[in-house]
């Protein structure tokens, strides 16, 4: 995996007021922590931080974190906070990472080719996982797990079981999680549920016409008793 350069800046007051400022001036506050070490203020571009996490790794990128212009910390980012509203990024969390130790990040799930048997009898592809927990040393960490669905019949599925990692890479996910199911047409289904709703409306109509007699029966026996 290619590695990112971003600059980083040191000295930023924490706080709610001074953080507005800095957004203000097209910076965004960060912290950077992990790996026993003691966690650091700083502040990146957020040009140059929307640069670094819009290549294929997205937010798996390595990034090497110039701080000051001297020291230089590999990380990766943990977290983004964004704006309710406008999901402008507020906040970032960088987290130092060793290249010799393994770390969890979520991957993206990715479809790949053309169900043909599914398409040719009006079936869905119905996707389920979009995202597998895997662990793996950073170098090693793929940008997607991709999962050719050429081969993919109606009511089969293709399970995390059923997955070929790449060299290094691992996961604890549930080997019987299913991340594509064929599922059949649903046209029919609808056809059944208007059929079910039809005999429905039937026996309503057969009902409704009972009532009456019952009802001047009622009506009959009511007056005469009177």
């Amino acid at each position: 995996m290619a590695e990112i350069t971003l600059p980083a800046a040191t000295g930023r007051t924490t706080g709610t007021r001074p953080s507005k400022r800095l957004r203000a001036d097209g910076r965004v506050p960060a912290t950077v922590y992990g790996l026993g070490s003691e966690a650091v203020s700083v502040s990146v571009d957020w040009r140059a931080l929307r640069g670094a996490l819009t290549t294929d790794a997205g937010l798996n990128a390595l990034i090497n974190l110039e701080i000051d212009g001297h020291a230089s910390e590999l990380t990766i980012v943990k977290d983004l906070q964004r704006h309710p509203i406008r999901r402008s990024v507020l906040h970032v969390d960088f987290l130092r990472v060793s290249r010799d130790v393994a770390i969890e990040v979520d991957v993206p799930v990715v479809l790949h080719g053309e169900a043909e048997e599914i398409m040719r009898n009006d079936g869905v592809v119905d996707h389920l996982l979009f995202q597998l927990t895997v662990r793996a040393k950073p170098g090693a960490i793929p940008n997607e797990i991709s999962v050719d669905i050429s081969g993919l019949e109606i009511n089969a599925s293709i399970r995390v079981g059923d997955l070929t990692l790449p060299e290094g890479v691992e996961t604890d996910a549930d080997p019987e999680e299913p991340i594509v199911i064929g599922q059949p047409p649903r046209v029919e289904e609808a056809e059944v549920a208007e059929g079910e709703e039809a005999e429905e409306g039937a026996e309503g109509e057969a009902a409704a016409g009972e009532g009456p007699s019952e009802g001047g029966g009622a009506e009959s026996a009511g007056e005469s008793e009177g």
